[in-house]
């Protein structure tokens, strides 16, 4: 890790198609860009570790999707909350931001985003970084995910809504934080408790939802998104938490199978497995970004 001691984190809100986006941005706007999409339930909170140990070598920029965070959240009937509209403000977002070539850091949610971004404008995407975020039918868990797609496949059914909801408990969000961990002492109940608080204010519940019953257009994405790596090769890699309950390590493994350049690394850990390897996640990213984004 260098020495050199990390920019100023700001914390930063632009009006877009009359929302708000908020994001959090850090480093010199000269340096290659890194974009950090975070996952569910929680939202650019999730890097406020890590974006002060990138920021002395990139301009990094992590925003909140529309519906979660400091972002706004209309309400379903004034705004269609699917991944397609989600990473459609992503891509104004950037725009206005005047962002030209990007690396991406992915994580469960924010894959789905970033593979959109990279279809949209594959030239714009220098490498990708996921972390335990899918792009392969492999790695989704039974047990998890089950639930889900019966109720994709009938979302008017309340029934099937109600494991969905027990999902915004502040147990079973938790759950997702120490799940697969050693030593659960070393994630903070913060974590926990903020994403708790954001996806439970009134009518977010009703958000979640509906981006679950829109979760299956992602995995029919998944050939376009093999094909891009294919064609593109484009750096990648792959840092996992294998103990991930959510999205298990074959998912981590497959990138593999369009991109045999592709660095994985599969470390004892988590779904959100920057609460507990932040460092060795830092390194790993610093040394990869390096080889592939800064000139020689």
């Amino acid at each position: 890790m260098d020495s050199c001691a990390p920019a100023t984190v700001h914390h930063r809100t632009v009006r877009i198609d009359g929302l708000d986006v908020f994001y959090r941005e850090a480093g010199d706007p000269a340096a290659p860009t890194v974009v950090l999409l975070h996952g569910m339930p929680t939202s650019s909170f999730m890097f406020r570790n890590l974006i002060p140990l990138l920021s002395d070598r990139y301009h990094v920029v992590a925003p909140d999707m529309i519906g979660f965070g400091f972002s706004s959240a209309p309400a379903p009937d004034a705004f269609d909350y699917t991944f397609d509209s989600l990473a459609e403000m992503e891509h104004h977002l950037l725009d206005e931001l005047g962002i030209g070539t990007f690396s991406l850091y992915v994580q469960d949610y924010g894959a789905p985003m970033g593979w959109r971004l990279a279809l949209r404008d594959p030239d714009r995407i220098t490498a990708i970084v996921s972390q335990n975020g899918n792009a392969y039918e492999e790695g989704f868990v039974p047990a998890f995910w089950d639930p889900l797609w019966t109720y994709a496949r009938n979302p008017d059914d309340e029934s099937l809504a109600e494991p969905l909801r027990r999902s915004l408990d502040l147990d079973m969000i938790r759950w997702q934080y120490l799940h697969g961990v050693a030593n659960p002492e070393t994630v903070s109940p913060d974590t926990w408790h903020h994403d708790h608080a954001m996806v439970n204010r009134p009518g977010n519940p009703e958000i979640q939802l509906r981006l679950y019953a829109d979760y299956p257009s992602n995995a029919r994405q998944y050939p376009a998104v093999q094909e891009y790596f294919r064609t593109s090769q484009v750096p990648l890699l792959a840092v996992w938490g294998r103990n991930d309950e959510i999205f298990g390590p074959a998912g981590a493994e497959a990138f593999r199978r369009d991109l045999p350049s592709a660095r994985v690394h599969l470390l004892s850990g988590g779904h959100f497995l920057l609460e507990s390897r932040l460092r060795t996640v830092a390194d790993l990213m610093r040394g990869f970004l390096a080889g592939v984004t800064e000139p020689a």
